[in-house]
């Protein structure tokens, strides 16, 4: 509008003195110039001048709030923004104490004391006690929530939690006597006791995460089954207070005034679009609208020379799924050949384009670090290979063992959730690439892939992802195990079983690190799920933004959010 504007004025000078034509010929070059420089900037912000509110548009709904049961990415990001436990997040991604003041750890590592804040409190002004914590943690059980196995033998190994998991998984009820029997204890009011069957390194860290966090038990049980499924019947004691919830549309919260940490936290409103296409939350970054716009690799060369352009990564490995049912994938050699078939690294930098890098195992990088300080990646080795024409010998080797000339695979992905279409294509592209290998493509959503198709064994190959849920090798190696419910594919191994159960009761870490390498090793050189890459994220930051904290296994953290003038 201003460049028409411009170019109107210009219109009715022409033809007049030559000094009044140099002075518009002058605007006409500054306008142009603030428009070039506007463009190249871009704009965002979500309410122009407003340094109070910051807007994150997602491409995923909220499930709902309830920490003992949602399991999916946005849904913990929400309650992550109302509810601390008892370690969080600070401004530099780093786990310290949340709800937590202190700990007391005992000479052999299996009794952790916490000493709560006295000063925090719930949204109601309830205060925040020992007993949130406990029923919460039973409350997970007791309603068969998805991350009851996080509290048992390999993970958390809270005392009792696995004898709960048995039961749960063998389809009995519990009772309160089998849920007084965990390792978790309310002192007093003030004072959380959690034993362990193991020494933990991680038990801190793991206690930042979602479904460790307490839940107020006389609103959630006046709640019942509403609980958390609206901004009404959710109860929060953290820096933010849900105001509105509007699952496929918005959430909004605003500042807790009474949070005890309330002097870091810069914003009054913070705001989620949910459900947003990337094209959609990009139009709303350009306009003004939102502060932060995930993209997809399809708007990438559009934006990438923004100063808003940022790639984050995000920790999610992204592989293939196989159905060990199937007799063709029953085939080590036709494994092999898909795995060798796949170009990683075209695929990151030329298709991707998002900042996503190969992966050369099942274990991301950058998770964890042995006990002498090295990545697991690095020290595990190198599984993944890029090899064409040893991708068609081992084809062929596959068809000839299993007395054909042709097989038909089908590839089921989701469509509403980037880059799964696009690393559905490639994928076909690369197979069919490949005397022998029929494809076809099942398009889907992530709900049906997962929930109908893969739990059913209805797929061949599927296109998934895992996100970590803490930093330790076990958030990936426990997906494999034969009795894991992800474990859609059906692969069995009963080394690699007792294997990954020994890890889960190992004591010596400099053992149980050399437990870990040797599982992975049993997992990939059967090729029984194929990793492909390290998801990074496209995004267009607001660049009046600062102290957003992303990290890979924790939630964002908008706590420490601040825009400036």
């Amino acid at each position: 509008m201003i460049l028409l504007t411009v170019c109107r004025k210009w219109d009715m000078v022409e033809g007049k003195d030559k000094k009044g034509e140099r002075k518009y010929e002058k605007i006409l070059s500054f306008f142009l110039y603030c428009l070039i420089v506007l463009t190249l900037t871009g704009c965002g912000g979500s309410s122009g001048d407003d340094i109070s509110t910051y807007t994150y548009s997602s491409e995923l709904d909220i499930k709902n709030l309830d920490s003992s049961d949602t399991d999916d990415q946005c849904s913990l990001r929400a309650i992550h923004t109302v509810i601390d436990g008892l370690m969080k997040t600070d401004k530099k991604g780093n786990i310290t104490y949340g709800i937590a003041k202190s700990e007391e750890v005992s000479e052999d590592g299996l009794t952790h004391m916490y000493k709560l804040r006295k000063d925090a409190k719930w949204v109601n002004g309830d205060h925040v006690t020992a007993n949130d914590f406990v029923y919460a943690w039973h409350r997970i059980f007791k309603n068969k929530g998805n991350y009851y196995y996080m509290f048992a033998d390999g993970i958390a190994s809270i005392q009792g939690a696995q004898e709960l998991s048995d039961k749960i998984d063998a389809g009995e009820e519990l009772t309160d006597d089998d849920l007084d029997k965990m390792g978790v204890k309310a002192l007093d009011d003030y004072t959380l006791e959690v034993k362990t069957n193991v020494r933990v390194s991680f038990l801190n860290e793991l206690l930042a995460f979602p479904c460790f966090y307490p839940i107020n038990e006389k609103f959630a049980e006046k709640q019942g089954s509403k609980y958390g499924k609206s901004a009404k019947t959710i109860l929060g004691n953290g820096a933010f207070k849900m105001i509105n919830l509007e699952p496929g549309s918005v959430a909004e919260s605003k500042k807790n005034e009474n949070y005890y940490d309330q002097k870091h936290v810069k914003l009054q409103r913070l705001v989620m679009k949910l459900v947003q296409e990337p094209k959609v939350a990009a139009q709303a970054f350009e306009a003004g609208e939102t502060d932060y716009a995930p993209i997809n690799s399809d708007l990438v060369d559009k934006y990438k020379e923004y100063d808003s352009f940022k790639q984050v990564y995000d920790g999610f490995l992204f592989y293939i799924s196989i159905n060990f049912k199937n007799e063709d994938l029953a085939n080590l050699n036709v494994r092999k050949a898909i795995s060798y078939a796949i170009n990683r690294k075209y695929l990151c930098e030329n298709v991707l384009k998002d900042g996503s890098q190969v992966v050369k195992g099942f274990i991301p990088s950058g998770l964890a670090t042995s006990p002498c300080g090295v990545d697991f990646r690095k020290d595990s080795g190198d599984f993944t290979f890029y090899d064409k024409a040893q991708a068609q010998d081992l084809l062929n080797e596959g068809l000839k063992e299993l007395g054909k000339s042709e097989i038909t695979l089908r590839i089921t992905y989701g469509t509403d959730k980037s880059p799964m279409g696009v690393f559905a294509t490639y994928l076909q592209n690369a197979l069919s690439k490949l005397d022998g290998i029929k494809v076809e493509m099942v398009a889907t959503t992530k709900q049906d892939r997962i929930y109908n198709k893969q739990k059913n064994g209805d797929f061949d190959l599927a296109t998934t992802r895992w996100g970590p849920d803490y930093g330790d090798p076990t958030t990936y190696l426990t997906i494999a195990l034969s009795t894991n419910s992800s474990n859609y594919g059906k692969w069995s191994n009963s080394e690699y079983d007792q294997l990954v159960g020994q890890v889960g009761v190992e004591s010596n870490v400099t053992k149980r690190w050399q437990e870990m390498k040797d599982a992975e090793k049993i997992l990939l050189d059967d090729y029984a799920y194929i990793p492909v890459f390290e998801k990074g994220a496209a995004t267009l930051q607001n660049p009046k933004v600062k102290n957003l904290v992303i990290k890979p296994c924790r939630t964002i953290s908008f706590e420490y959010v601040e825009k400036t003038e």
